[in-house]
């Protein structure tokens, strides 16, 4: 290495070195700040540096090269290393000392003085007395200083913190003796070690010593060191071991192509640490658990894993984290993944095993989620847990909902190595197929072919397929269990309908749910019930009862009285199966009693079949369906918000069909609510291409055409509302109840002009509903025939509307009646019965008020006040007449025709006749030869 003299040195020495070691990468700044301090030394000033890191940081190599440059620059170097097999050898890190500063070679032609040897000066024991130990301590400091006055002296110990206590204080000693005397002292260190000797650190180095703390390399000098590209996987080698070089050392000794980086370790690396703290109390234990229990880890767990009491983990924890392996969190960890890999690597796979059952046990009972018991299930591989097959199923089944089959492939393959009873054996072979069917469709029939090999009870493989079917309702997942159930079916058959008859139950629904087209006939296979005197039986025969009454739409009594037996008993699987559910709700929303009894039966404490539905979210959707038919649409807006979120966060609104009928209903009710950027933000989440397969896909439709209707989109609403009802009739749903498509796609057409479209749907909706007979159905099919039967003199509109309102004011409707009061009283305002239209309006108002529906409530308040208005100018004579009534009325009283009045006053001739209607409904009379009499009549009055 090029050095130079340098003339300002009072040794004239050499200057710092402008070459660095060679071989240490990424410790430029680190050396440079060691090099910055030679100038003060070769000034004949003391200086002191102190470098801290954690475990295989290179703190000894930074020594080390620090040293050559030392020695370039014209330092007599003397380094010592401290270990701990040493640390109870008296003076051994100061007799490293004196060794080397005895046998430094001389300057050229200069005589060499006969100097002590190391062993005179630091005896291998310490001094017996305070005369020894003076005597001691002045031959070591004598000795400093006479090679300080030859020239500048590098000390350098490494590993101080292990260092013996006796050569500790020489140091202490010499410290403040050598503060005018051109010595540099560098020492390396532990970060974070506790000293409890009697000599603390900065006694050796100082007040102010240059502090130099180690961190780990950068990526570009990862990848330098590692001998690969740099880029992502230098960067995920980094932040595997922390850029620790002794760890990267440990890593590139193991690095393969396509290796997995996640599981490297080393068993080496794990030993070493072990060794290192067996010198702290129960440390070794709390480090293994600490690598057991990994993300899992908190201060209680840790304690029972390693099975020592608080207070000793909490010492052993504090230790660990002060020289950072673990990280200084509330949850305990290991600074580095491969540390925890290293620790894993070293236990023996007996230990890990058990370490990891014990460890998911403990978890377990703590309460925590089954993906993470789960995780330590997979570790605890070849010992028998009877209590974890639960644990992986369940497991299993989150990870599917959280998009992950191939976890829960793995959770079910873990499950099956237990010892299974043939039924548990099958089911979980059912749930292993449904999660293979999402990792590859190809290896799902043979899974379910093994399930169907393991069936040794008909009831029990019954209740497993049916399981499956109430469990897998989206889409694909629906078609494998259809198709599973028919293996199961056939298997099944020979044992005749009580064996067979709940899997063919849910499989007719679940059939029905996922076509398009009509449903399967019922009455295929409900004769063969007919015989059966299980209670069971027979309550799922009324509910499919039930359920054909509703896609017939022929009695709403019927239906109801069907639904009523089926909820006779506690079966909530019938009711759970969505299409099912969703006809259901549907039917009994006016039925306050049947629909307690139905939120009774579906809030089960256990979890739901389907995985997708979040617990008592299908009570909560029923109880919210029935508050939105009853006009609550505050309280059902709540009711859906929560599930919706809940269903976002699973990730399933866009295909699980619970979630699609929620979020369906949520942007009707929000519709109804005014509030159009909530509906519009809901359905901007959900992709409605791929609810099409679903039959609850209706809903959304009829709920998105009516949100169209309502912010100015009128044709792509009617288009909506239309292709739900062409959807629903080839289904075969005549039930008006559903989604009332005709009503709304009626109110529709007659905005856009369409009178002949708009009669012919409202027509088709009054026969519906007046087949069905429910209430609130009639009522508001009603209020649209009374709509689009304005004749122009509004005698059959009011006709219609009125009997709408009896109809209504009966029932638990109030947003169909507060409707159906709106457009009464617009109606008889508009044919000049301001009155009564006060009247009408003003009961609009208020139950449109209390349903919350603000577009009908503004619609309501406006046409109130436009009636107030026509009545307080209406009357200017006795007989309540308008202006222009009494105008045109006079004049036909004193012989003008029709057509001579229309041109007299500019008016149409129909105009005409129903300015004159309206006359002759106030002056109670029947037509023109009466109007001289009836208006003489008022003008006597008035002259009177």
């Amino acid at each position: 290495m090029h050095t130079e003299v340098n003339p300002e040195s009072p040794f004239g020495g050499p200057s710092v070195p402008k070459r660095r070691a060679a071989g240490l990468l990424g410790r430029d700044s680190e050396l440079d700040t060691i090099t910055g301090l030679f100038r003060a030394a070769l000034h004949g000033r003391a200086v002191s540096a102190v470098v801290v890191g954690e475990f295989g940081m290179g703190k000894s190599s930074v020594l080390t090269a620090a040293g050559e440059l030392a020695k370039a620059a014209g330092f007599t170097v003397a380094i010592a290393t401290a270990s701990r097999l040493e640390t109870h050898l008296s003076g051994g890190v100061g007799r490293q000392l004196l060794e080397a500063l005895t046998h430094a070679p001389a300057e050229p032609g200069s005589p060499r003085p006969r100097t002590p040897h190391a062993a005179e000066i630091l005896p291998d024991r310490r001094p017996r007395n305070e005369q020894e130990q003076t005597e001691a301590l002045d031959a070591f400091f004598r000795t400093v200083r006479h090679a300080a006055e030859q020239g500048p002296v590098f000390l350098g110990i490494d590993n101080i913190h292990l260092a013996d206590p006796w050569s500790m204080r020489c140091l202490a000693y010499i410290r403040h003796r050598v503060e005018q005397l051109p010595v540099m002292v560098v020492l390396t260190s532990l970060i974070g070690h506790l000293q409890t000797g009697e000599v603390a650190l900065l006694e050796m180095s100082g007040c102010t010593p240059a502090t130099i703390r180690l961190r780990g390399l950068g990526a570009g000098h990862v990848a330098e060191f590692l001998r690969v590209s740099p880029g992502r996987f230098a960067e995920e080698c980094r932040e595997l071991t922390g850029g620790n070089p002794f760890l990267l050392s440990a890593l590139r000794r193991r690095l393969v192509p396509g290796m997995e980086l996640d599981t490297a370790g080393s068993a080496m690396i794990g030993e070493v640490l072990r060794v290192r703290m067996h010198e702290y109390t129960a440390a070794p234990k709390m480090l293994e658990a600490v690598a057991i229990l990994g993300e899992d880890a908190s201060f209680d767990l840790l304690a029972r894993l390693a099975g020592v009491d608080e207070s000793t983990a909490l010492e052993a924890i504090d230790t660990m984290v002060r020289v950072h392996l673990l990280t200084n969190s509330h949850r305990p960890a290991l600074s580095y993944r491969f540390v925890r890999n290293s620790v894993l690597a070293d236990m023996p796979l007996a230990t890990r095993a058990v370490s990891q059952s014990r460890a998911a046990r403990l978890l377990h009972d703590s309460g925590a989620a089954p993906e993470r018991v789960g995780a330590h299930l997979l570790e605890a591989t070849a010992i028998r847990i009877p209590w974890a097959v639960d644990v992986l199923r369940l497991a299993a089944r989150h990870s599917v909902v959280e998009g992950d089959p191939g976890l829960a492939v793995r959770f079910l393959s873990r499950a099956l190595e237990e010892r299974l009873s043939e039924r548990k054996r099958m089911a979980v072979l059912l749930q292993l197929a449904h999660a293979e069917f999402h990792c590859d469709p190809d290896l799902a029939p043979a899974r379910v072919r093994e399930a169907v090999d393991h069936i040794d009870d008909r009831e029990t493989a019954a209740f497993v397929a049916t399981a499956m079917i109430l469990s897998l309702c989206c889409g694909p997942d629906a078609r494998l269990a259809i198709n599973s159930a028919g293996q199961f079916a056939a298997r099944l058959d020979a044992g005749g309908p009580d064996a067979v008859w709940p899997l063919l139950c849910m499989t007719y629904l679940a059939e029905a749910g996922s076509r398009l087209g009509p449903p399967p006939d019922f009455r295929d296979f409900e004769r063969q019930w007919a015989p059966l005197n299980d209670p069971a039986a027979r309550q799922s025969r009324s509910g499919l009862l039930a359920l054909d009454t509703v896609r017939s739409g022929k009695s709403s009594a019927n239906a109801v009285r069907h639904f009523g037996e089926a909820l006779s008993g506690e079966q909530p699987e019938l009711f759970e199966q969505p299409y099912f559910f969703t006809l259901a709700t549907a039917a009994l929303a006016d039925e306050p009693a049947l629909t307690d009894r139905l939120c009774q039966v579906l809030d089960t404490q256990r979890l739901p079949w389907d995985f997708h539905v979040p617990k008592g979210a299908l009570a909560t959707l029923a109880r919210g369906i029935a508050l939105q038919a009853g006009g609550d649409l505050e309280r059902a807006s709540v009711h859906y918000e929560s599930l919706v979120r809940q269903f976002d966060e699973r990730g399933v609104t866009g295909h699980c069909p619970i979630a699609v009928l929620c979020a369906a209903r949520l942007i009707e009710v929000s519709v109804d609510l005014g509030r159009h950027d909530v509906a519009n933000a809901v359905l901007d989440k959900l992709d409605f291409g791929a609810t099409q397969a679903l039959f609850t896909h209706n809903y959304l439709l009829y709920a998105r055409g009516r949100l169209r209707a309502a912010t100015g989109e009128p044709e792509l609403g009617y288009e909506d509302l239309r292709g739900c009802g062409r959807r629903l009739e080839h289904h075969g749903m005549r039930f008006p109840g559903f989604a009332p498509w005709r009503a709304h796609a009626a109110r529709t057409a007659l905005a856009l002009g369409r009178t002949d479209a708009a009669a012919r749907l409202a027509e088709e909706d009054l026969d519906a509903a007046e087949r069905w007979g429910a209430p609130r159905i009639l009522g508001g099919a009603l209020t649209t025939a009374g709509l689009v039967r304005d004749d122009g003199l509004g005698e059959e509109a009011e006709r219609l509307l009125t009997k709408a309102v009896d109809v209504l004011g009966g029932s638990t409707a109030k947003l169909a009646l507060a409707e159906a009061l709106t457009e009464l009283g617009v109606l008889q305002a508009r044919h000049g019965q301001a009155e009564k239209a006060v009247g009408t309006l003003r009961l609009a108002v208020r139950s449109s008020k209390h349903c919350g529906a603000r577009p009908l409530e503004t619609r309501a308040s406006e046409a109130l006040r436009s009636a107030r208005t026509s009545l307080a100018t209406a009357k200017d004579n006795e007989h309540g007449l308008t202006k222009q009534e009494y105008r045109v009325a006079l004049m036909a009283a004193q012989g003008l025709t029709n057509r001579e009045i229309a041109e007299a006053l500019h008016l149409t001739r129909r105009t005409v006749e129903l300015h004159l209607s309206g006359a002759y409904r106030k002056l109670e009379i029947t037509g023109r030869p009466e109007l001289c009499s009836a208006l003489g009549r008022s003008q006597r009055v008035d002259g009177d």
